[in-house]
């Protein structure tokens, strides 16, 4: 559990990286540093965890290609971008499968335990979920047009968690009201 609270922490690494960088030095070291960060980050996450999550592997590319553009057209914003298409991305895939019925939430969770009930809340809050990572990211592309880079910061970091917060927040008052109405 140690390991995994340390994780939590380096994950923010690029963005407060970035961040840092681009106020006090040129936007290719910002880029250069956020790219390097992202590097030991997956580094950090095997050494912590003797593992790297998919979703890991996936903003390294993302976060690798958009920095990549970044330099070379020598405009930060597309490695601001990054939460947009990871939010966009993930929450399309979950929806996508969610609409063809096989949940990813349910596929996981069966695979941790083959004798699990079948419980149809999962499915309405994976759904709702895509959702909401789905408009997380186009809310994340209009910080990383319109607002300065510490305020992109705070929304890719802290901001998540507490917009995640509210969100499992509204989806137990959800299901609680919905298992009410069926009893």
């Amino acid at each position: 559990m140690k390991s995994q609270k340390q994780f939590f922490w380096a994950s923010f690494l690029p963005a407060i990286a970035y961040w840092y960088l681009e106020a006090n030095y040129t936007l290719q070291i910002a880029l250069i540093g956020g790219l390097i960060l992202a590097v030991l980050e997956m580094f950090l996450e095997w050494i912590l965890t003797r593992h790297i999550h998919t979703l890991s592997k996936f903003n390294f590319f993302l976060i690798l290609v958009l920095g990549g553009i970044a330099l070379i057209a020598h405009e930060g914003i597309w490695f601001k971008l990054q939460p947009f298409f990871t939010g966009l991305l993930m929450g399309g895939y979950l929806l996508f499968r969610n609409l063809k019925g096989k949940s990813l939430m349910i596929e996981m969770m069966t695979e941790l335990n083959p004798n699990l009930p079948k419980n149809p809340f999962i499915e309405v809050i994976e759904r709702n979920m895509s959702f909401f990572l789905i408009g997380y990211g186009i809310f994340m592309a209009i910080v990383a047009l319109q607002f300065a880079t510490d305020e992109w910061l705070f929304y890719k970091t802290i901001g998540f968690y507490i917009a995640t917060l509210i969100f499992f927040v509204i989806q137990m008052i959800y299901i609680k009201v919905k298992v009410r109405r069926t009893k």
